[in-house]
């Protein structure tokens, strides 16, 4: 039985060429070169003025909520519906992540349980662009701008999406992506931090660099405790090649998404991936909310996916239900648990075909129908 993945990057010749040359050519003074290349191309392409090239977004989100001086007694807001790799790094500085609901239409971070979760503890919002989908920029900007707080975009799943004419990732304090093999675009792993702020970016290279500071001519002195979150060259000609070709990678996200949202017809109530006016979804990851009241369970919609030869994936599991947040004070996010029972990842790498997406959406009326054993 043929297998469809749920997702896999797109790699070709191009990105063959730039990681064969790194490897020949790559080393001593030219050991930053694809690096270099990759932090100004980035910082270009989202029409900001700085991007640092990290090892993963989680990392990155570490160095920038570090680099703010977020730690012990701080709070720092976030959507229940996110997976830990978004709170991880709150924790890690000792900080508290607060989890509020999120929007029914957006499954971003809900504005209203925004503001009532702010306390004089309070030092940060990080909105996530869910599954490509927009966060609620503006109004989170109002938000943070009269309480004096950080924005901050995790946009690991929202490259290439637009918001108002600018791009994702360039409308907050800084922003965090992923490079993950399961991306729009890919590095294998890795992350890159943006923003417009010089002094932030500063901070972040010195915490990145085992806390040497830039100029300090004394060998290995560090000036503080910093890390080493870095991307290697080899992965950063990796992610050139796939930045040269972001447009189209994109666009054949949108072209996939396109025909499940015209598949999806068969199942009247059903919603998918919003793209609000004025905006551009990259639909990194196409996403089905069956219709309420659904009948089929969705472990036994999985399992008759599996059967079909199938892959998918559950929506993300409320944090506030996980083990990490134990002992939390939680407020309640009835939205975000609707959400996690009812919604699942659609495959969507750039190699599907028609008949694959008309298999997955057979496949998914026949157990919503009960048309199968399983269901």
């Amino acid at each position: 039985m043929k297998r469809i993945h749920y997702t896999k990057p797109s790699v070709g010749e191009l990105e063959l060429d730039y990681v064969t040359d790194a490897v020949r050519n790559g080393w001593g003074e030219r050991c930053y070169d694809y690096i270099y290349r990759l932090q100004r191309d980035f910082a270009g392409y989202l029409g900001v003025a700085h991007a640092v090239a990290t090892s993963s977004c989680t990392g990155a989100l570490h160095l920038g909520l570090r680099a703010l001086d977020i730690g012990p007694g701080d709070e720092v807001i976030l959507a229940d519906t996110n997976w830990i790799a978004s709170a991880a790094p709150i924790f890690y500085l000792g900080a508290t992540p607060v989890v509020v609901d999120v929007l029914a239409d957006s499954w971003c971070l809900d504005p209203n349980a925004v503001r009532a979760a702010i306390t004089p503890r309070t030092r940060a919002i990080i909105a996530v662009h869910l599954y490509g989908n927009l966060a609620a920029l503006e109004e989170l900007r109002v938000i943070a701008d009269a309480h004096g707080l950080a924005l901050i975009e995790d946009a690991a799943e929202a490259l290439g999406s637009v918001y108002k004419g600018r791009m994702a990732g360039s409308l907050s304090t800084f922003s965090v992506f992923s490079f993950h093999g399961t991306k729009v675009m890919t590095t294998g792993e890795g992350g890159m931090l943006a923003s417009d702020d010089a002094e932030l970016i500063r901070r972040v290279e010195q915490l990145n660099n085992h806390g040497r500071a830039a100029g300090d001519m004394r060998q290995f002195w560090p000036s503080e405790l910093g890390h080493k979150y870095k991307m290697s060259n080899l992965q950063a000609a990796l992610g050139c090649a796939q930045l040269e070709r972001i447009e189209e990678l994109v666009e054949r996200k949108r072209e996939i998404f396109a025909r499940y949202q015209e598949l999806t017809r068969e199942l009247p109530g059903a919603r998918m991936n919003p793209q609000p006016e004025g905006c551009r979804n990259s639909y990194w990851m196409p996403t089905l909310v069956l219709p309420p009241g659904c009948q089929v369970s969705m472990s036994a919609l999985l399992e008759c996916m599996r059967q079909a030869g199938i892959d998918a994936r559950i929506f993300f599991q409320p944090l506030s239900d996980t083990p990490v947040f134990a002992g939390l004070a939680n407020r309640p996010t009835p939205i975000a648990h609707d959400l996690a029972g009812r919604a699942l990842n659609l495959p969507s790498y750039h190699e599907l075909s028609v008949e694959d997406q008309q298999h997955v959406i057979a496949t998914v009326v026949a157990a919503v129908r009960g048309e199968t054993e399983s269901a």
